[in-house]
């Protein structure tokens, strides 16, 4: 299942409406973000949350397991990007690794130490965010598909992460 050499461990399979988004995590650049979107992702957290600020040319975040949850009682579009998990805070994992097209980074508060389980991915070349945000993953398959998240601060209607799944676990099950 995973692709272009992508180790099984570390592809994260992003099931959205339009289609599957394949993302390769970076361990060796991130290791405690790339561990926590794991841990996430077999925990069933990131299902169902919604993509809750998509700008045109810059980028679509989500993770908000708290509020964004679009299937729980306490999903509120208002609060979405205001929450996180009930995992502690994660400290900045700062490299040389670009914000371009594809690539995935921790979303935070204003504190660099404060990445917990929100995440965005870039639309395009964001260069003036290099050094800023934690780089933890890129997508290897599917770009189409983020592409096409609606637009919105928040989106009137926004799309949601159907499933989060990490490939080995899939590739066990089979």
């Amino acid at each position: 299942m995973a692709q272009d050499g992508a180790a099984p461990e570390n592809t994260i399979l992003m099931e959205l409406e339009s289609g599957t988004v394949v993302i390769e995590l970076l361990p060796e650049v991130a290791p405690l973000h790339s561990e926590r979107m794991r841990e996430l992702a077999r925990a069933g957290a990131y299902d169902g949350v919604v993509f809750h600020r998509v700008i045109e040319g810059f980028m679509a975040q989500t993770g908000d397991v708290e509020f964004g949850n679009a299937e729980a009682a306490e999903f509120s579009l208002r609060m979405a990007g205001r929450g996180g998990s009930d995992l502690p805070e994660l400290p900045a994992e700062f490299s040389d690794l670009p914000h371009d097209r594809g690539t995935l980074a921790a979303a935070r508060s204003q504190h660099p130490d404060s990445a917990n389980s929100q995440f965005f991915i870039n639309f395009g070349d964001n260069h003036f965010l290099n050094g800023q945000y934690t780089v933890y993953g890129r997508v290897i398959e599917g770009m189409e598909h983020v592409d096409a998240i609606t637009r919105g601060e928040p989106p009137a209607s926004p799309d949601r992460m159907i499933r989060v799944q990490v490939a080995a676990d899939v590739e066990q099950a089979q």
